[in-house]
């Protein structure tokens, strides 16, 4: 009996771990992680999920043990990875906003651009990215590895860090001051290059990453739904900043219409009084799973 294809796809450990998983479940994909088994549990048997650190998902993608992964852009940079990018995935677990790469100093050092490291050192976990980042601008200094967490590094150990931040509020409460940024990075779905070319993996791979954008989509959006006399549509349509042509169809009491449309959530509470000055009426809200365009 023929073996069903299934399609091995990492997924990011961790810290993205939860806001992925999560993400994956409105993109219809439902995962259970027990404590109890490495492989954790998809209601899809042409997946199997591999929860993988985000610094080693690239390589694994790479040499074809994970035919498709997510991790984010600096890793795949810092590992040098080749692999087919498929799309560009915009969460992060505290903001939608890139996560940067950036050089820090504590606030008193006399370090103010990169060209005052030459002969220091600095902590980091993305040493390659450093390295370059330092070749390119002509600075000889000494990069060392640091396991995570280098803001104290930076007062007692070495001149500089190299350090991940989304806000930046991390080095601030420690008082570090922020010189350069190196790379911004967002979530990416990467696949294998010998998977990209299997007809079966590419069209897993591609409805993957349809319904995840389609899932990233509606986050930020709703549903709005109203009834409103013909005679005062087009007033209406005039405050209604639709994602496409909204959807009116005609009611079964005589001139009066449904107006149905999706718009940006935070617009939302500025807009309803707005619809209701316009005469509508039986204004419903709801949320989104996925917009698919």
């Amino acid at each position: 009996m023929k073996s069903k294809p299934t399609l091995r796809f990492g997924l990011p450990k961790g810290s993205l771990q939860e806001a992925t998983i999560e993400k994956m479940a409105k993109a219809g994909f439902n995962i259970q992680v027990s404590s109890r088994s490495y492989i954790p549990y998809v209601d899809d048997e042409e997946l199997q999920i591999r929860l993988i650190r985000a610094q080693e998902i690239s390589r694994y993608v790479e040499h074809g043990y994970l035919d498709c992964g997510i991790t984010g852009f600096d890793w795949i940079q810092e590992n040098n990875s080749k692999v087919h990018e498929v799309g560009e995935f915009q969460f992060s677990k505290a903001t939608r906003q890139p996560a940067r790469w950036v050089l820090a100093v504590p606030e008193n050092s006399p370090v103010k651009t990169v060209k005052d490291l030459k002969g220091k050192r600095i902590a980091t976990e993305v040493v390659n990215l450093t390295k370059r980042y330092l070749r390119k601008n002509g600075v000889k200094a000494e990069v060392e590895f640091s396991w995570g967490a280098t803001e104290f590094k930076a007062h007692e150990l070495v001149d500089a860090i190299v350090e991940l931040t989304e806000t930046g509020s991390s080095l601030r409460a420690n008082k570090l001051r922020i010189v350069d940024t190196l790379l911004s990075s967002t979530p990416r779905l990467i696949a294998n290059h010998d998977a990209w070319k299997n007809k079966w993996k590419r069209q897993k791979i591609e409805t993957l990453a349809l319904l995840l954008k389609g899932a990233l989509e509606a986050e930020a959006k709703v549903g709005l739904k109203m009834n409103i006399a013909e005679k005062n549509l087009a007033k209406l349509l005039q405050s209604l900043p639709a994602l496409r042509n909204p959807t009116i169809s005609n009611l079964s009491l005589k001139g009066w219409v449904a107006v149905e449309t999706i718009i940006d959530e935070h617009v939302v509470r500025e807009l309803i009084p707005l619809l209701k000055a316009a005469g509508a009426e039986g204004i419903i809200e709801y949320p989104l799973n996925k917009v698919v365009y």
